[in-house]
């Protein structure tokens, strides 16, 4: 069964941290890009940091660089989205996805999604 399990979202303070974890069933994740996503009230799906297929390239939204990194564990089949220095404006859910495409970090471009983990950033 092909299945993306999100983990790891709840309430933090302004400046706090969290660790996404998306647990990969069915999948390999060598053969795919990697993606994670958000969409906040009111706002279109934005790509935050993606991993590219052919050479694990790595893409940052630049809102989140240098506060959020994306990593990959194969032999636990899960991928990750450490986010440091969390501000009120990364409040939203966030989606983990996988793409049979090169490269991209674009929501269309993306074949298989997770549910979602609410992230809410607050005082």
């Amino acid at each position: 069964q092909l299945q993306l399990v999100e983990s790891g979202g709840g309430l933090v303070q302004p400046g706090g941290s969290l660790r996404l974890s998306c647990a990969a069933s069915g999948f390999t994740l060598d053969y795919y890009a990697i993606g994670w996503f958000r969409q906040a009230p009111g706002k279109e799906r934005e790509g935050v940091s993606c991993i590219s297929k052919s050479d694990r390239s790595t893409y940052y939204l630049d809102s989140v660089k240098g506060r959020f990194t994306i990593s990959g564990d194969n032999a636990k089949n899960t991928v990750y989205l450490q986010m440091n220095s969390l501000k009120p404006e990364d409040t939203a859910v966030y989606y983990c996805a996988l793409s049979h495409r090169g490269y991209g970090c674009y929501d269309y471009q993306y074949d298989y999604w997770g549910q979602g983990t609410q992230v809410t950033v607050s005082s």
